[in-house]
């Protein structure tokens, strides 16, 4: 076995193979992977069907988790924000959001944003550096050590674009849904994108299956490049086809994210806009509206909201008004935007 490898960033398989190759049998792997998964051990010492000299050897040479105990900020509609701090002091945040008997984890995938779009608190912090496949996961097992209860959803919708750290995202969503890992189904497992249409092919290849959620915002090239500064590279005419191969190769429905700002992007001609452009995709719109973040932007006024709505509606596109959790804590979407926390505050 390697130098201190993280249980929660290995594949079953991984940790199977490490084992044998250190002279253990590999029935030993799915005995810790229950203790971790299952039971939520955070001590080899815990594992009691252990051998005692195999308890002391994965102590000396393997850990379980990357992430220290987080700190906490509950809100009222039962969500909790977490911060984690990081070696170096940098920090990362997750929430936990519990609803209607599921509890969803949102998960960071990199310190910061290399994208910068205009609403998001994120993109005005730049990029620090990826996250390891163990620290993504890690935020998955803390959000349920928060919860008290199973994760039965995770979405990449935290800091960071997921797509621009590939590898190792798709390595944690693989751990997540293993049957021996967090047994959370494909379909419970969402990625969210900017717009990188390399890597969204890339992903429609995986076999994963998994939710992919394009963050969309503005139906033309001009505005969706005010607002978002990656549609200079990859133009919504790219995107939005990269959307549409993913669905015709996975047959998922794809979620075109809108996030609305009051009098830049909300107006019914914007609406009937976007009807067009993802017209014969099989896709949803969900309609997020702005929680306050940067770029001085205004929540729209909820006639507005309906508006859009309905005009979508009428061009018989599927939309949904996306329920925000956490807006008092800063947890909502687009609002986190860790900078500095001491190592295990």
């Amino acid at each position: 076995m390697s130098a201190k490898p993280f249980i929660v960033g290995l594949l079953p398989s991984e940790l199977e193979q490490a084992l044998v190759a250190a002279g253990h049998e590999p029935y030993r792997a799915r005995q810790i992977l229950r203790w971790v998964y299952q039971r939520g051990a955070e001590d080899f010492a815990q594992m009691s069907d252990l051998p005692h000299p195999l308890q002391q050897e994965l102590a000396q040479k393997m850990s379980i988790d990357p992430l220290p105990e987080p700190s906490q900020r509950r809100a009222r509609d039962g969500s909790v924000k977490l911060a984690f701090g990081l070696t170096g002091g940098k920090a990362i945040e997750a929430v936990v959001m519990p609803q209607d008997g599921r509890v969803t984890a949102c998960v960071s995938s990199q310190v910061g944003c290399a994208y910068n779009c205009a609403f998001c608190a994120t993109g005005g912090l730049g990029l620090e550096r990826n996250l390891t496949p163990a620290e993504i996961v890690g935020q998955a097992m803390r959000a349920r050590q928060a919860s008290g209860s199973r994760v039965s959803n995770v979405v990449f919708m935290g800091m960071g674009e997921p797509l621009a750290n590939y590898a190792a995202v798709v390595k944690a969503a693989r751990i997540m849904n293993h049957p021996a890992g967090m047994n959370i189904g494909a379909r419970h497992i969402a990625i969210s994108t900017c717009g990188l249409p390399h890597q969204m092919r890339r992903l429609a290849g995986e076999g994963l299956v998994l939710h992919l959620a394009v963050s969309l915002n503005a139906p033309d090239d001009e505005l969706r490049s005010r607002l978002m500064p990656i549609n200079r590279r990859h133009p919504v005419a790219a995107v939005v086809g990269a959307a549409s191969e993913y669905a015709q190769r996975t047959g998922r429905k794809i979620s075109f994210e809108y996030c609305l700002l009051a009098g830049i992007n909300d107006s019914p001609s914007a609406a009937a806009a976007t009807a067009r452009l993802i017209r014969g995709i099989p896709a949803m719109v969900n309609l997020i509206n702005y929680n306050q973040a940067r770029g001085g932007f205004q929540r729209p006024r909820a006639a507005a909201v309906r508006a859009f709505q309905r005009v979508l509606q009428e061009h018989g596109i599927e939309v949904a008004i996306r329920r925000s959790f956490g807006e008092e804590v800063t947890a909502a979407c687009g609002q986190l935007a860790a900078k500095e926390v001491a190592a295990g505050e």
